[in-house]
């Protein structure tokens, strides 16, 4: 039994990132009307008439975020069945599955009644949240065998801090970076790493701000996981999961600042765009994961 929810675990961690790529890639691809102001039906029909390309991205998205939801949901009840003793089982299985929902909802109003961008921009963030509980979810899965043994971590006052001030800012880099592509304001600066366009002066409208805004966010982070990561070098050399996961979150956010600066030279190459989602979805599955390690950690001063 164990094996066969070991394996609901990794698919549905799978199927989570697949949710996440797919809601990027109606939104890139401005594919959210593509059934019209009709949920869960495209355009009133059960099976579409008239097939475009719009209709296929959204319509596929609905689909395998309804096959994941029933994914999510029998791997919540089965966890709290098998697992329900380990401490954070039962909150992870709620949280995991009442985000799913809610991320669900969010969509479904959008497609039927016209939400502001900044509304919208909340729908991204709500699935990682979705995702997140799903990755530790499947960690303690395997923890049963003990193979993420994490209960002699120590972490000083000043690693916690960093994970979770760290944890919590990405969150508003997430929802920026969300923001960016619902007000269309990808491409509104032609340069990189600064919004120069035809005269080197501060953000002129509203889109430049939002742009430039997001980019001042995710330069912080850079910086601020760069530092961390130097401090777990230098503190954790011993601690592999601390020292390994530090380096994996600074490749991650490098890769991340990486692909937001091609997405400019390649004027929003599709395949990047989405890297650039996937990048994202990684890095706060990491922090996410220090939270975890964190709250079991043994506290030192």
């Amino acid at each position: 039994m164990r094996r066969s929810l070991k394996w609901l675990a990794v698919a549905t961690t799978i199927g989570m990132i697949l949710v996440l790529l797919g809601g990027a890639l109606v939104t890139k691809t401005e594919s959210g009307m593509g059934c019209g102001r009709s949920w869960p039906l495209c355009n009133g029909e059960f099976v579409p008439t008239e097939i475009t390309a719009e209709l296929v991205i959204e319509l596929a998205h609905r689909l395998v975020s309804g096959a994941v939801g029933f994914m999510v949901l029998i791997l919540s009840i089965w966890t709290w069945k098998v697992i329900g003793h380990i401490r954070e089982t039962k909150f992870l299985s709620f949280l995991s599955f009442f985000f799913l929902l809610l991320q669900g909802l969010i969509g479904a109003a959008a497609v039927i009644w016209e939400q502001s961008d900044f509304i919208l921009a909340l729908h991204f963030g709500i699935s990682l949240i979705s995702f997140a509980a799903v990755l530790l979810l499947t960690l303690l899965i395997f923890e049963i065998d003990k193979k993420f043994d994490v209960d002699k971590l120590v972490i000083d006052r000043r690693m916690g801090f960093h994970i979770i001030s760290i944890s919590i800012y990405s969150y508003f880099v997430i929802y920026t970076g969300a923001l960016v592509r619902h007000t269309k304001s990808s491409l509104v600066c032609r340069d990189w790493p600064l919004c120069v366009n035809d005269s080197p002066a501060l953000p002129t409208n509203l889109f430049e701000w939002v742009q430039m805004g997001h980019r001042a966010a995710a330069g912080l982070i850079f910086i601020w996981i760069g530092y961390v990561t130097y401090l777990a070098v230098k503190n954790y050399r011993q601690q592999k999961v601390i020292y390994w996961g530090w380096i994996s979150a600074f490749t991650l956010v490098s890769l991340q600042v990486l692909s937001g600066a091609f997405v400019i030279f390649t004027q929003l190459n599709l395949f990047i765009a989405l890297m650039h989602a996937l990048f994202i979805t990684c890095l706060f599955g990491v922090l996410s994961y220090f939270l975890f390690l964190l709250s079991r950690s043994r506290k030192k001063q």
